[in-house]
């Protein structure tokens, strides 16, 4: 059983919410051209590495964040960088990267671009694109790529996110998006999901992804827990947090959960609900923390007592109606 869950389970629930201090351009404007000189490559170059045979040696990090820069062309006379943060510029094309081929992180959040597509980088392990203006998940597609951040973008549907493109998947974040629909999600290595702040009225589409640990659906409209299934079987952690989930009833449709430890429902209407804590535990009695708080031994007990309880009456009940008929 895989762990990767348990940092959520004892940490902060909002995570996906922290955004890095950036200098941000405004993005309805054309930028003066600014183009990366050698100059500034030079001065930014970082940790020295052998290369090809072990020989010879280059620079292999580049950090170029907060220079305004709208053009990377000369990138394509830098094949040995392994480490790219090109953030907070005001870049529109990022197509010298493609003549990178060691490249093993990428950083471009805080731009202007308008896709995520890229020829394939065969060693690309991280990749984050946070905070432009993409409005597609097409042409997204690295086999060693585990870790991808699209977050607060304009993408209104998931295309191209499958097993085939991004085999090695495992961390995807795509909060603060405009998705109504999570459908078309086909990568069964993904352990976290952060979808928070989009326009989700319901979780169908999770079927597919047996692997999950972390999911993250906080400010959303959904009503209905309909969706999570018992493919789900590593699912530990869920954030439901400012959704609008008002029965106990949608609660009971976590029970095929197995693992599922941590939950969290602050700012729903359920919480108005009478002994919403207690009430929550009865039906899920392995879960560990319901939003910020651990559940105490005496929950624990009378949650207990009270599920006991009720065993029993349900079961009195089905012996009389078996005698009456």
């Amino acid at each position: 059983m895989a762990n990767d869950g348990e940092d959520d389970l004892h940490g902060e629930e909002d995570e996906e919410d922290e955004e890095e201090e950036a200098i941000t351009y405004p993005k309805d404007i054309e930028m003066a051209n600014n183009p990366l000189a050698s100059e500034a490559v030079a001065e930014n170059l970082s940790l020295l590495c052998k290369t090809g045979n072990g020989l010879a040696h280059a620079f292999v990090r580049l950090d170029v964040r907060n220079k305004g820069l709208t053009d990377i062309s000369i990138l394509n006379c830098y094949v040995h960088l392994r480490y790219l943060d090109l953030s907070n510029n005001g870049l529109r094309d990022i197509s010298a990267v493609n003549a990178l081929p060691h490249l093993l992180t990428l950083k471009v959040d805080h731009n202007m671009l308008t896709s995520a597509r890229l020829e394939e980088l065969q060693y690309l392990q991280v990749a984050s694109f946070a905070n432009n203006q993409i409005t597609s998940t097409e042409g997204i597609a690295h086999p060693l790529l585990e870790t991808l951040n699209i977050s607060s973008n304009k993408i209104r549907e998931l295309t191209g996110l499958t097993r085939q493109n991004l085999p090695s998947l495992r961390s995807l974040d795509l909060h603060g998006n405009e998705l109504s629909s999570i459908q078309n999600l086909h990568i069964p290595t993904l352990r976290q999901l952060f979808l928070a702040s989009n326009n989700l009225s319901s979780i169908d589409g999770l079927s597919g992804l047996p692997q999950l640990t972390t999911l993250h659906l906080r400010n959303n409209h959904i009503a209905t827990l309909d969706g999570f299934t018992s493919d789900l079987e590593s699912l530990q952690y869920i954030n439901m947090r400012t959704n609008k989930i008002a029965e106990l009833s949608e609660v009971d449709k976590l029970k095929c959960l197995p693992y599922l430890r941590a939950l969290s429902l602050l700012d729903c209407p359920i919480c108005d609900v009478e002994d919403y804590r207690i009430e929550v535990l009865v039906r899920l009695r392995k879960l560990e923390r319901l939003d910020k708080d651990q559940y105490t031994d005496d929950e624990r007990g009378d949650a207990e007592d009270i599920h006991s309880q009720r065993q029993a009456e349900a079961k009195k009940a089905a012996e009389a109606a078996e005698e009456e008929s």
